[in-house]
This record gives structure tokens, sequence and C-alpha cells, in this order.
């Protein structure tokens, strides 16, 4: 029977606390540190905006913000502060819109930032000014067409389409005199949110400005989805990679609508005019999984996607696939380059280009991509020369995104890793690093450096101890090498006669990976400044180490998976003998919740492998 404490002993007993101070990385510090966005340019490439929020702990509350960010000089970010948040996004080179709920529908701000050029170098904000109200409070993803002075956005609506009835079918909805939910489908919720009768649905209005310079909102919406059954963005997480825009058309994509969305991932890719003036037209194969990420080439005469083979499977790989508008050809282009590309991909300026990024060993990089000449028929694997199938790293460490093809050979992009969040980051000389690919002189890109513009957390974190990781490589199960990352404790010095105690992080997913990149999540800092080394390993299952990998856990949960953690853990008392093996923890959710649900029961962090 367990020691009842008395006053005594419960006394004597250490309470705990967190370790805290000025050069320590805390959970407080994680939480109230400011949280940049991606960085989105505007149209002449001199200027980008970075959402950002920053949690007050005293306050409890979220402030919101957007910084200005300068790409040709070297001036400090423009703060401006959004009180009531919203989204905002570029109309010209120097107005920012801004969207936010209002009391009847949500409401459209304008925001002018002038750029001093003389001795002050500085920015300059001016108040915000309404300029229109939508029929709806929840407007989102927006992208304005400065070509066609056209502002497209997506909304939830009932299954009529219509902005305007959303506002009297919610009130008829409140007041139906009951909390039941009556579904005709299985696709009831995802995780935790219930399937209303709201779905999204795309939308454009006019917005131009006039001949008093001042901009104005139209009062026309147009429906281009409206009767076709196609809901985009995807739910739950999609946003405005789900679709783009030409100066006259949308390319969207949509879950199928003749399948059941439950028990299907397959989703198909469209073309409709911008106001919906014509029908919407299939450009995906009908033989596809799910797709992602459709984008126009600059001329508007292509478009780019990627696309998963295997209907019902979230984790097949991702492949790059480009339609010819002009010829109604269809052709993949990455079909035997074992990686997945990321929703991101982008023509150069002169279309010549895709440039993309990707997972490759748990760092995600920015990749070139000559784009080939298009094929007589379509084709999932047409016959291509090298140089157009395998794309080309640019970048070799921490994890990158959000990327921007800018005018004078400019690549624009956010970058996070271990011991920062989100900065803006530009690559110059795209042309020569073309030049370099096509004519097979790699070696040329060796010395290609990214140029840093922003350092959003550097304030927040100075003299904090942030590890920057170190990668180890181990052999797993079926002989397979397994990447790791080691986070060494605050405090550590090497020759130390001293003990510490160790964290074993595992991954959700399970077909995730622990990538080179900042997390408010899963933040590995937080554990190293709490005193422990800290190890996240990715096992078999894990991605960005190829489809091979990715795959081998289908129906092997609880075997090759382990056999790697275990081999892990052994590697790692046997290289660190500081580690103290004694006082191991395990921590994951997810699928990390199960492995440590089962760890316990196998001996996990025993000498042995898993029987």
């Amino acid at each position: 029977m367990p020691e009842i404490p008395t006053p005594q002993t419960a006394s004597a007993t250490k309470q705990f606390a967190f370790k805290d101070g000025l050069d320590t990385f805390s959970p407080n510090d994680l939480i109230s540190l400011g949280r940049p966005g991606s960085a989105i340019p505007n149209q002449p490439g001199d200027l980008a905006i970075v959402a950002f929020s920053k949690f007050d702990l005293e306050e409890r509350k979220n402030h919101k913000s957007v910084f200005v960010v300068s790409l040709e000089n070297n001036i400090e970010p423009h703060q401006i502060l959004l009180e009531k948040g919203g989204e905002t996004f570029w109309l010209d080179k120097r107005t920012i819109a801004n969207v936010i709920e209002g009391d009847n529908g949500a409401e459209l701000y304008t925001l002018d930032v002038e750029l001093d050029s003389q001795s002050a170098l500085a920015f300059h904000s001016s108040p915000a000014q309404l300029i229109g109200t939508f029929p709806t409070k929840t407007p989102a993803n927006f992208r304005y067409v400065s070509e066609a002075s056209i502002l497209v956005f997506s909304e939830n609506v009932y299954e009529d389409g219509n902005l305007t009835s959303v506002g009297r079918r919610d009130k008829e909805w409140d007041d139906r005199g009951n909390s039941a939910y009556v579904y005709d489908s299985t696709y009831t919720r995802h995780w935790d949110e219930w399937q209303s009768l709201k779905r999204p649905q795309l939308f454009s209005v006019a917005l131009s400005k006039g001949e008093d310079k001042k901009w104005k909102l139209g009062d026309e919406f147009y429906a281009p989805l409206k009767g076709t059954g196609h809901n985009s963005p995807v739910e739950p997480f999609g946003g405005t990679d789900d679709y783009d825009v030409s100066h006259s058309h949308i390319v969207y994509t949509c879950k199928d609508p003749q399948l059941p969305e439950a028990t299907h991932t397959k989703q198909n890719i469209y073309l409709v005019d911008i106001k919906g003036d014509s029908r919407p037209r299939e450009l995906t194969s009908g033989e596809q999984g799910a797709v992602h990420a459709p984008v126009f080439s600059k001329a508007g005469t292509k478009v780019a996607w990627l696309e998963l083979d295997e209907d019902g499977y979230e984790s097949d790989r991702a492949k790059l696939v480009i339609y010819d508008l002009s010829s109604d050809i269809r052709f993949t282009v990455t079909q035997s380059w074992d990686r997945s590309a990321h929703p991101t991909a982008q023509f150069s300026a002169d279309d010549s280009f895709i440039y993309l990024t990707a997972g490759d060993e748990a760092k995600v990089k920015i990749f070139a991509l000559p784009v080939p000449p298009t094929p007589s028929k379509s084709s999932t694997n047409p016959l291509l020369d090298a140089k157009y199938t395998t794309p080309v790293p640019l970048t070799h460490s921490r994890a990158s995104s959000a990327i921007h093809i800018l005018p004078n050979d400019r690549l624009l992009f956010t970058q996070s890793s271990f011991t920062s969040p989100n900065d803006v980051f530009i690559l110059h000389d795209l042309k020569i690093i073309e030049g370099a690919i096509l004519n097979g002189e790699k070696s040329k890109l060796a010395s290609i450096q990214p140029s840093r513009l922003t350092h959003f957390a550097k304030a927040g974190l100075e003299g904090k101890h942030m590890s920057e990781g170190e990668e180890f490589w181990f052999t797993g199960a079926l002989q397979k090498q397994v990447q790791g990352w080691l986070l060494k404790p605050k405090g550590w010095k090497p020759g130390q006669n001293k003990k510490w105690p160790a964290v074993l992080l595992i991954h959700g997913g399970p077909q995730g990976a622990w990538e080179d990149q900042w997390s408010t999540r899963w933040n590995p800092n937080v554990f190293a400044n709490q005193g422990y080394f800290v190890i996240l390993i990715n096992p078999t299952g894990s991605t960005t180490f190829g489809q091979e990998f990715t795959d081998a856990i289908a129906e092997d949960w609880g075997g090759k998976p382990f056999v790697d953690l275990a081999n892990g853990w052994k590697y790692i008392l046997e290289n660190y003998p500081e580690i103290d093996p004694e006082r191991g923890v395990a921590a994951g959710a997810s699928w990390g919740g199960y492995a440590i649900k089962y760890a316990s029961s196998i001996s996990l962090f025993s000498q042995d492998k898993p029987k």
C-alpha cells in the first residue's frame, strides 16, 4: 500500500516548476513568441507582407498585425497593427486590403503604404479606409486579379449557392427549435468538426480604383460553381492553394462530386470562366487519386498541379502534372522522381521552369525543373530527357515554403528551422541558375546563398539556448538506414562528468516526419531547455525518404517502426554515454500516442530489440 503523505512529507516534496530565465527558452516563451506567416509579394516585387500574431499571456489575448518588408532596401520591416485581425492581401503596389468581420457582413478596408526614399528610408502607412461590404460575414481565401479588376474568394454557402440568402438561412437554422443533425451521407465530420449544411464555394466580384483614385467593391457577386455540386476549397484544410486565377479563368480542385466523400480521396481539377459564364471543364484524367495546388503558367496557357495515383491513400507520392491548354495534352513530369512535391509549385517569369518545394531526408528544399516541350499525346509516363524529370535542389537545409517568382530573376520564399520561426529570404540570379541546370553544370549551384531579409524572432530569442540539432543515421529494420535528430540540453558541455535525462519524441501520421523546421506544437528546443537530450527518430513510414520507406508501415504499425525506434535508442545510448538510460522518457501524439502505449509493452527503452 502506498505511503499516505503527511503535511511534513508533503512540504518536503519539491514542488514542480518549469525552468525559466533570461537564457532559457521555456514553454511560456514559446507561447508568447511572435508567429510570422508566409511572405506575399506585391506585383513589382519590391515589398512583401507577412501576417503576424503574438499571444499576450497576461491579457490572454492574441494580437494580430501585418509586417511590410522591403525586398530591395535594407529597411526595418514596418508593422501595422490590425485591431480586428482579418485577412490581408495586395491590391496594387502600395495598397493592402484587409477584410474583417462587421456587424452586417465582412468589411473590406484599404491600407496605403508609402516608402520614403529620401533620407529616412522608412515606411509610412495611412489610416484604413472602408471601401465595401460583403453579403456574408466569413469570406476568406482572397485572390485579387489586377488585370481584370476582379476579386475571387471563398465562402461557406447553402446548396443554393447564394451569398445573399446565407444570413436568413443561418437564422432559420438557429431558430429551428432543436439541436438535431440529420445526415444523408456518411461524411458527418472530420476530426472534431461536424459537417454543416453549408459548404465552401468560390465567388468573384469587381474591385477597382475609380478616376477619383478611390477603391470600390462591386455589388454584383458571381458564383462560378453554382449548380455544379463542386465544393472548393476542399475541407477541412483547403485554402488559396486549392485554386488559382488568370485574367479570365479560375482553375480549382474539389472532391469528385460523384463519389462518397467519406470513403474516397479522389479530387478533380476544373477550369471555369472567372464569372461563371461557362460550365466547368475537367482537366484531370479521371484515373487519379487526390490532386492539389493547381497553378497557371504566367502566360495562362498551361496549368500545373500535384497528383496522387491511388484513390483512398493520402500519403501516396505527389507527382507534378502539366496540362497544356492550347493542345489539350496532359502529362506527368516527375514520374521517376522518388520524392513528393509540396503544394508550392510556381512557373518562372517566362514559363520555361517550374520551382517547387519537397521534403528530402527531413529537410524541405527548393527545387528547380525545366518545363519540357509538350509531348504529342497525353501520358502519365512520357518519354522525356532526364533534365525534365528530376528536379534540382537549390537549398539543402531547414524548411522552405511559400515560394514566389519576382521580377529581375528573383525568388521569394519563407523558411524556418529548429531555432527560428518563419523568416523571409530571396534567391537571386535565377537565369544563371537555370542556365547551369540546362547545361548540366550543377556544380555551379554549390555557391548559391539565399539572402535573409528578416529576423522576426531576434528579440524574443536573444540570449536563449537554441540547439540547431545534429543528424544521425543508424541501421534499422531490414538493414535500412534510418535518420534522426538529436538536440543537446541547455548546460551540456563536452567532457562533463554528468548524466542527463533524455526524451524520445515520436511523430504522428504515422506517415509524417520530424523535419528541421519550427513548431509551436512539438518544439524540441523547449524540452532541451528543460535539461533533456532530445531524440527525434524518423522510423519506417516516415516521409521525405522515398515512397517505399513511407509505404512500408502499411499493415505493420507495430513491426518495422518499432525495430527502428529500439535500434535508434540503442544507437544513441552507445554514442552518447552522458545520457542516463534510467531517466529516459518518450512522448508523442496521434500515431505517436499509439506508439507510446505499445512501447510500454515491448520494453522499448531496453537494450534489446522488441520481439
